[in-house]
C-alpha cells in the first residue's frame, strides 16, 4: 500500500486534533507589564475623545490603584513540522506545549461606594464569539455584593452609531446592570449611566467619583 498523502484539509484537521482550548486566564496589569499589544486595543477601541492619553493611564495604574485586568485565552497545541507528517511513527514525537492568546483587558477604578467600570475592550477579529461575555460574566463575579457604575454612550441619542449603543445597552441590561436615567454630555456626546447592585446613583454620587478622579488627573 502507497504511502498517505495529506491533503490540505486533512491536514488542517489533523493540526487541529492537537490543539485544546484550557480556557480563560487572567493577568494582573502594572505599569512595569503593560505592552504594546494592550496599548493598540485600547486607542483603537474607543473614540479618542473618551481616552485618558496612553502615558497618562499607565502613570494612573499605580497611583489609583486601577484593577487593570488582562484575559488571555489558553490552549495546549503540539507542534509538527512537515517531516512528522509523512510518518505515523514520527507523529507520535510531536511536542507539547502551551499558548496564551490576548482576547482584551478591563479596567475598574476600585471606589468606595461605588466601583467605576472606566474600560472593557475585546479584540475586532473575537467579538460576537461570547468572548466579551465571558469577561464581563467574570467581571461580575468578582465585584459580586458591591455596586458598580459604568458610563457609555447613550441609545437615545440621535447618531450614526445608534444601532451599535443599543446592542451595548441591552448587553448590559440582560447582565444585570439598570438605567440610573441620569446622562451627562461631553462635547456633543451624551453618555447615560448604568449601575449594578444596592441603593441608588445619583448625579452628585457622579460629581464625586469625577471629583476623585480629578486629584490625579485633569483635563480641559
Amino acid at each position: 500500500m502507497g504511502k498517505d498523502i495529506l491533503t490540505p484539509n486533512f491536514e488542517s484537521e489533523f493540526k487541529r486534533c492537537f490543539r485544546k482550548e484550557l480556557g480563560m486566564i487572567q493577568k494582573h496589569i502594572t505599569a512595569a507589564n503593560v505592552n504594546e499589544q494592550i496599548k493598540q486595543l485600547y486607542q483603537t477601541a474607543f473614540p479618542e475623545d473618551e481616552q485618558i492619553p496612553w502615558e497618562d493611564l499607565v502613570r494612573l495604574i499605580g497611583e489609583m490603584r486601577l484593577d487593570f485586568t488582562a484575559y488571555y485565552e489558553v490552549t495546549e497545541q503540539r507542534e509538527q513540522s512537515q517531516a512528522c507528517l509523512d510518518s505515523a511513527e514520527s507523529r507520535r514525537n510531536s511536542t507539547e506545549g502551551q499558548r496564551e492568546d490576548f482576547i482584551g483587558f478591563t479596567i475598574v477604578f476600585p471606589h468606595e461606594p461605588f466601583n467605576w467600570y472606566w474600560y472593557f475592550a475585546v479584540l475586532p477579529e473575537l467579538r460576537g464569539q461570547g468572548k466579551g461575555q465571558e469577561i464581563l460574566t467574570t467581571l461580575i463575579e468578582k465585584y459580586k455584593g458591591k455596586t458598580c457604575v459604568l458610563d457609555m454612550e447613550s441609545p437615545k441619542q440621535e447618531c450614526d452609531n445608534k444601532a451599535q449603543r443599543e446592542r451595548r445597552h441591552e448587553f448590559y441590561l440582560r447582565n444585570g446592570f439598570r438605567d440610573t436615567n441620569l446622562y451627562k454630555k461631553f462635547d456633543v456626546v451624551e453618555m447615560t449611566i448604568m449601575m449594578m447592585g444596592e441603593g441608588t446613583f445619583t448625579m452628585q454620587d457622579w460629581d464625586d467619583i469625577v471629583s476623585e478622579l480629578r486629584k490625579f488627573w485633569t483635563w480641559d
